[in-house]
């Protein structure tokens, strides 16, 4: 079934609590589609009254900065052995040259690379962990986490309802872009981490 299709058939209390989970287990470093429940959510709010865009913007909010404060607080405690195992579980994601790029970012950008990660499919899974197990300042972390989940969460919440309801009967018909646009951009993003951390994996061998 179509994620939208199935989210008209829950009731809206349950579509904001499942945006604001899904994005927080995504933030806090579990991979899975949070910015694709999160267009599907906005969609269909454009097109159905009966979801407030304003409270799913928080919800997603919520999650977005939550998530990331448990991850780094998991990071910051597991330390690099939290890598490791999370490379066990996740070796797609979690790999030592997916790890390599993030840490370049991470040293290169500071703060900036948690708030600007929480716009890229792969980095949003790295950003709190990492921030922790490299003990990135909490204040540091914080401030990047909470205007980076408003910008990201809220921002994306509202450009999707506004636009829904500008091409209401349009997206009627073809919804699906959204989602299509959503997927691309999440892909490419993660070919281009993909591309980076296969050059990177020489060098960490040889360390």
């Amino acid at each position: 079934m179509h994620v939208q299709e199935w989210l008209e058939t829950v009731p809206a209390v349950a579509v904001y609590a499942l945006v604001g989970v899904v994005i927080g287990l995504e933030s806090l470093g579990i991979p899975l589609p949070g910015e694709i429940i999160l267009v599907s959510s906005a969609l269909l709010a454009s097109q159905h009254g009966d979801i407030d865009p304003v409270v799913l913007g928080a919800s997603a909010t919520a999650g977005a900065i939550i998530g990331d404060s448990i991850g780094y607080a998991i990071g910051r405690k597991g330390g690099r052995p939290l890598l490791a195992w999370l490379g066990k579980k996740f070796p797609k994601h979690f790999s030592e040259g997916h790890i390599a790029t993030a840490e370049r970012s991470f040293e290169k950008w500071g703060m900036w690379a948690v708030f600007f990660g929480r716009f890229v499919a792969l980095l949003r899974i790295f950003a709190g962990p990492l921030a922790g197990v490299l003990r990135m300042p909490y204040w540091k972390f914080a401030i990047a986490n909470v205007l980076g989940g408003i910008l990201w969460a809220g921002g994306t919440t509202a450009v999707i309802y506004y636009v829904g309801i500008v091409a209401e009967s349009w997206l009627k018909r073809f919804s699906w872009l959204g989602l299509v646009a959503a997927v691309l951009v999440g892909v490419t993003s993660m070919l281009v981490l993909r591309r980076k951390a296969k050059k990177a994996a020489p060098a960490v061998a040889a360390e």
